[in-house]
């Protein structure tokens, strides 16, 4: 309940107050405005908005076309549009019609708080309340607003509204006990957690947040039961983000708890993936990656294959990390970021021309965010271009005014040439930006070249005691005492950087602040030494870790609609080919089979979910996990599916399999489907 939900649902949060029962209020039934709920049902918001618009035209008086459009509009953040429609809608919905008012004073409020207008919103819950004093939904969001204001009574007071509405309510228990978690009165809100879990044991938010409690009572045990349970249950998000918090408190018990997991679901990607972030979070990379690689073996993905990556590149290992992220990139080609990092691994390993143009084409497709910018021009930086380096450097400043460190590598450049004017200006701006010493500040370079030499030691001393075990802080430390002429003390921290980890060898091979110790023996040795350790280390044919396979998959034709034979837990079906799709989705029908004969058990069951029909119901469906999914020889695990209340409705697999497949083509003239994806040798 306290988790954020995508759009679908964000019309299950605007709608919940709908109640579609009274009778006696005759409701719009013309085909525009029917056709348009249908396509909300359907996710298809564009088509849906279509037809919205055109029932405006021709009944320009339709309060509830309004309703429905301003709820579009508030999803798409157009919050001026939603707010102008929504009061046209409260101004046409007839007054009698107290559930669908409700539903507009509701979404009002959500447009109100998205804006930042908590005095409007809270207004308008107050009105949605008279309207629909029943509705749980409408406390519940209220409650939300008041506990995000620090007004924990006046949360507490809707969520005890809500218990005695519904008194099972999980909603109710579980905002009592965040309310006392907020408090720090963790036993209570221990007790009310307890509570939760008796009403839904399959409910994974009452474990995981009752884990918060235990862990601000250091009952690392009894919070790790929690999480492990919650994760079973769910995947529950977070759930895993505890997980990394207690991983530095109580790492060993954390860890025997993941290995039985491993043990225990052997089929399950999730638990080795899981294992593996812990390994990566506390820099054991190795184990990290062989436990990626262990999930792969058993759900390919293109996340497993970026961590696989980032933990190479930790080790100082780029050409494996490179091939993984090609994997990545392979396997999801829409994920720009994956591009990024690319370009980063590229400049590591040296190929400083080919980084450049792999962020090029980042920039191209993401050309208003400022760190694509400032990657390309420290790129260029490094490769002594300064003209071009200040030029991304002012493209990232003019997108980001407030980072320091676009002004500082400006200053360089401009010094670089001789600027001395606008090289001081922007080193003055480090300073005004920089003011808390941390794993990214610059500022006690800016001091160095101002000539202020001693606040530039005291600035490096307080970003090391800030964090001594981030091995960039001695690393730029080194940078700082080389340009200072301090060889003796470059080297120590050097030495000190390279210890905690720093393997960044081409950096320091070209990073001019080390100009001045490089030709240095002791330097050339110290490097030696370091990467013949990381090169025995992780050493690795990159060549023979994944060979590419491909498989052809028949499909039959019913109009535009592409069919493929498939088992389901081990049902035999046929499923919907369509890319266009989000998720996985089954119908009612086949749902209750599948349980009747013991496909599906209360295990697979997940939670609930409710969405929109045609007429402007709302229903609740049920959100299940489908433990084996196979077609075409391809295994797959754990799948989530929506069972749909549509007895016509197909078993549709969507982009939340379609991504972990691979590279998919559609071969139209032999009706068959080619997969191309990467297996490990």
């Amino acid at each position: 309940m306290f988790k954020k939900l995508f759009l679908i649902v964000v019309f299950t949060l605007c709608t919940t107050c709908v109640v579609f029962a009274a009778k006696e209020i005759k409701r719009p039934e013309s085909y525009n405005y029917l056709r348009g709920l249908e396509a909300i049902q359907n996710n298809q918001l564009e088509e849906g908005l279509e037809y919205f618009n055109k029932e405006i035209e021709e009944n320009p008086k339709n309060g509830y076309a309004y309703a429905w459009i301003a709820s579009i509009k508030l999803d798409q953040q157009e919050y001026g549009n939603a707010l102008t429609t929504i009061n046209q809608a409260l101004k046409y919905i007839p007054q009698k019609d107290k559930e669908y008012r409700a539903f507009a004073y509701s979404t009002r409020a959500e447009i109100n708080t998205s804006l930042e207008n908590i005095d409007r919103a809270l207004v308008d819950y107050k009105n949605a309340i008279e309207c629909s004093p029943d509705d749980e939904s409408l406390y519940e969001k209220r409650a939300q607003i008041y506990y995000l204001q620090g007004e924990y009574d006046l949360a507490e007071a809707d969520y005890n509204k809500i218990i005695s509405l519904n008194e099972g309510s999980i909603v109710g228990h579980m905002g009592l006990g965040r309310n006392d978690n907020a408090r720090k009165e963790y036993e209570k809100a221990i007790s009310h957690y307890d509570y939760v879990v008796k009403l839904a044991g399959y409910y994974s938010s009452g474990y995981s947040f009752r884990a918060v409690s235990y862990i601000a009572l250091h009952r690392y045990n009894e919070a790790i039961n929690d999480i492990i349970k919650a994760l079973e249950i769910d995947y529950d998000n977070h759930a895993f983000y505890l997980m990394h918090n207690v991983a530095d408190s109580a790492f060993n018990e954390l860890e025997a708890r993941l290995k039985i997991q491993c043990k225990k679901r052997e089929d399950d990607s999730f638990w080795p993936y899981s294992l593996g972030s812990i390994y990566e979070q506390t820099k054991q990379f190795q184990k990290a990656i062989e436990q990626y690689k262990i999930s792969a073996d058993k759900d390919n993905s293109p996340i497993l294959h970026y961590r696989i990556a980032c933990c190479y590149e930790s080790l100082g290992n780029y050409s494996s990390a490179i091939q993984h992220i090609d994997i990545a990139i392979e396997m999801d080609s829409t994920d720009y970021d994956y591009v990024m990092r690319k370009a980063d691994l590229l400049y590591e390993s040296g190929r400083t021309a080919e980084a450049i143009a792999e962020m090029t084409k980042y920039i191209a497709h993401e050309p208003e965010f400022y760190g694509g910018y400032y990657c390309r021009g420290f790129y260029k930086d490094n490769t002594s271009d300064a003209d071009g380096a200040i030029e991304d450097y002012t493209m990232a400043i003019a997108l980001n005014p407030g980072y320091a460190y676009a002004y500082l590598g400006r200053a360089d450049m401009y010094q670089l040439k001789g600027e001395e004017l606008p090289a001081k200006r922007d080193y003055e701006k480090v300073i005004e930006l920089d003011t808390v010493p941390s794993n990214e500040s610059c500022a006690q370079y800016a001091f160095l070249e101002l000539g202020e030499k001693e606040k530039a030691i005291d600035y490096m001393e307080r970003v090391i005691a800030n964090d001594s075990v981030y091995s960039g802080n001695y690393y730029d430390a080194a940078c700082l005492y080389t340009r200072m002429g301090n060889n003796d003390k470059a080297l120590e921290m050097l030495k000190m950087a390279l210890e905690k980890g720093f393997r960044r060898f081409n950096h320091i091979e070209h990073d001019d602040d080390l100009d001045g110790i490089r030709h240095l023996e002791q330097f050339s040795k110290m490097i030696r030494l370091y990467q013949d350790k990381i090169k025995a280390e992780t050493e690795e044919n990159p060549n023979n870790l994944y060979s590419e396979k491909e498989v052809l998959i028949p499909f039959s034709k019913e109009g535009d609609i592409c069919k493929v034979k498939c088992t389901i837990n081990g049902l035999p079906l046929h499923f919907v080919f369509d890319t266009g799709a989000s998720d996985v989705s089954i119908s009612d029908v086949e749902a209750s089979f599948m349980f009747k004969n013991g496909y599906l058990t209360n295990k697979n069951v997940i939670g609930k979910q409710n969405y929109v029909t045609a007429d402007g119901g709302v229903h609740e469906g049920t959100l299940i996990n489908l433990t084996n999914v196979e077609f075409g020889g391809l295994k797959l695990s754990n799948i989530r599916a929506t069972v749909v209340k549509n007895q016509r409705a197909p078993l549709l697999l969507g982009q939340s399999v379609l991504n972990k497949l691979g590279k998919i083509e559609i071969d139209n003239t032999n009706r068959v489907l080619k997969i191309t994806y990467h297996e490990a040798k």
